[in-house]
């Protein structure tokens, strides 16, 4: 994870029920920032910056603050360098393009594993694989020369080398336009179950409980607790210990109130019509993965505090769960796909790139892909960083995507290049992809020369986009069965849009209970949409018309340097300026 060290108007409040009016008000409301420079856009750079209302406050509530999330504990403990224990090389790797080396690689990976851990390195040259590279064992990283120095030159689809795979909520759709990868991080047992259950056409779920979501049992009830408490009263504390990996399941009542209490509560999110919502009711319960870090009698501390409050009507239980993959890694390559045509949307054959399955605490550094059909995939995979990460070639599905409860993981300086070559009329762009009820994600210090934030329903919730230049040309997707496009405490901060388009960039008449702090003048144009709740959205917008001039510029290294308890360090403040 990066170690760099890492702004005056005051809140807009009180969004109406109409977004047209909201925003009317809005604008004139923040007029003397935006009509202070030319053409409503300020740029900020080497001055002493605005410090907004919202961080004054977030610094004094940072785990309970209703519209910003405290997001400073997202990523990988720390990206690891374990010692070299193979060469791929010495099983039969050779660097002619011609070679199906991925049978090589493999082997390469497996005597790591069997050697308990370690690096296998690929030197410089260009390596074919006609076959995926599957990382399925702990502390097993794979690292090239670099990203400019050592490439996998991939020929055949995830179609191709597994089956096809079928949407398990019916249709033609094909789920490799949101799963898999042909480097693909994940518990070997887990990956094995995956794979039988598609080629046997039993669509499953991907998550951390199983394909059918009964891979699990109770360790221990947990008594009420709120949002942001790191410590926790358990009924049995028994089967528990420090540095064990637990699943907290928090399911769902009759009533909703949990997808209520994620929505930031209140009379729109109460009115919402949940029931009919088939694919968001599947997401629940959630299930969020965090580790152990004391116990002293019935008292449990966690690495990471509560997402969300516990109460006694959600059932909120620790309990086991698939074995998770941690302490794994990808670096320093390309993976460039023999270039196709994009397939049309929903149909995409997989040539996907890197995904994280089941991952915990895993990485992927300096790795560049080409010719995908979707870029990197986070899949019920958490507490994982993805740096220095690159998507480019002929253009794809989704460069980005973050689902299936997917929590608390870090994208940072990361870059969306343009295509290549010209969008087929049956395809679709989006961007960074979020949904499934995933959380407390942060994507930091990005450029996207194509596409958008989106938000891809499923009711993700408490996520942050940070630092970021997006030329905003993408759309966002999702059923209507999923459920609203956003939970609440959304924050998009220090965000420039080079095309001036509005659509997901501002959040104050779309997401509740968020923030939109430091935007560029943004216009509604083609995808617009409207709130999916009703009544007063509770967000705040601030710093409107500028960009880069909030301070501290980025929300997430902000946080970071936070002192853990609440009270900024000595780096916190000094970027505060305050």
């Amino acid at each position: 994870m990066s170690t760099a060290p890492l702004g005056r108007t005051g809140p807009v409040t009180g969004p109406l029920a109409s977004p047209l009016t909201r925003r009317t008000l809005l604008a004139g409301a923040t007029a003397v920032v935006a009509s202070s420079v030319a053409g409503g856009t300020a740029h900020a750079a080497g001055t002493a910056g605005q410090v907004p209302s919202l961080w004054r406050e977030f610094r004094r509530t940072p785990f309970t603050h209703p519209q910003i999330p405290y997001v400073g504990r997202a990523g990988a403990a720390r990206i690891r360098r374990l010692p070299v224990v193979a060469d791929v090389r010495a099983f039969g790797a050779v660097a002619d393009g011609v070679t199906d080396c991925a049978p090589a690689i493999n082997r390469a990976i497996a005597a790591a594993a069997r050697a308990g851990g370690g690096t296998v390195t690929i030197p410089p040259g260009t390596f074919r694989i006609d076959g995926l590279i599957l990382l399925g064992h702990d502390h097993v990283v794979l690292r090239g020369a670099g990203s400019g120095r050592t490439t996998l030159y991939a020929t055949k689809n995830l179609t191709e080398l597994i089956g096809p795979y079928g949407s398990r909520y019916g249709g033609t759709k094909s789920a490799w336009s949101w799963a898999g990868g042909l480097i693909w991080l994940a518990p070997q047992a887990r990956w094995d179950s995956l794979t039988a259950a598609i080629r046997a056409q039993a669509w499953p779920f991907e998550g951390w409980t199983g394909n059918k979501r009964d891979e699990w049992a109770q360790l221990t009830p947990v008594e009420p607790a709120r949002q942001g408490d790191r410590t926790v009263t358990v009924t049995d504390p028994s089967r528990l210990s420090p540095g064990r990996l637990v699943l907290l399941r928090v399911a769902d009542d009759t009533a909703h109130t949990l997808l209520q209490h994620m929505s930031g509560g209140g009379p729109g999110p109460a009115a919402y019509s949940w029931e009919d919502k088939t694919k968001l009711l599947s997401y629940v319960p959630y299930e969020w993965p965090v580790r152990v870090t004391a116990v002293r009698g019935r008292r449990v501390t966690l690495e990471r505090p509560l997402p969300l409050d516990l109460r006694p009507e959600w059932n909120p239980q620790f309990t086991t769960h698939v074995r998770e993959l941690t302490g794994s890694g990808v670096e320093g390559l390309t993976l460039d796909v023999m270039e196709t045509p994009q397939s049309p949307h929903l149909l995409d054959k997989g040539y996907n790139g890197v995904v994280l399955q089941c991952a915990y605490d895993c990485w992927v550094d300096d790795v560049t892909v080409r010719n995908v059909d979707n870029g990197f995939g986070l899949v019920a995979a958490s507490a994982c960083t993805l740096r220095r990460t690159r998507v480019g070639g002929r253009g794809e599905h989704h460069p980005y995507f973050c689902r299936e409860g997917s929590h608390d993981n870090l994208i940072e300086d990361f870059t969306i290049e343009q295509r290549t070559v010209p969008a087929p009329a049956d395809t679709q762009l989006h961007g960074i992809n979020v949904e499934g009820l995933s959380s407390y994600n942060v994507w930091s210090r990005g450029e996207l020369e194509m596409g958008t934030f989106d938000s891809h329903r499923g009711l993700p919730f408490a996520n942050v986009r940070t630092d970021i230049t997006v030329n905003n040309n993408g759309r966002h997707g999702g059923d209507a069965n999923a459920g609203p496009l956003f939970g609440a405490r959304f924050t998009h901060w220090n965000v420039r849009v080079t095309n001036g388009r509005a659509g997901l960039m501002r959040l104050d008449g779309l997401a509740p209970h968020s923030a939109t702090v430091g935007l560029n003048t943004v216009t509604d144009f083609d995808q617009i949409d409207v709130p999916d709740f009703t009544g007063d959205l509770n967000s705040r917008l601030e710093l409107y018309g500028t960009w880069d001039a909030v301070r501290p510029r980025n929300l997430y290294e902000a946080q970071r340097d936070l002192d853990v308890r609440g009270a900024p360090s000595t780096t916190g403040r000094a970027a505060d300026g305050g």
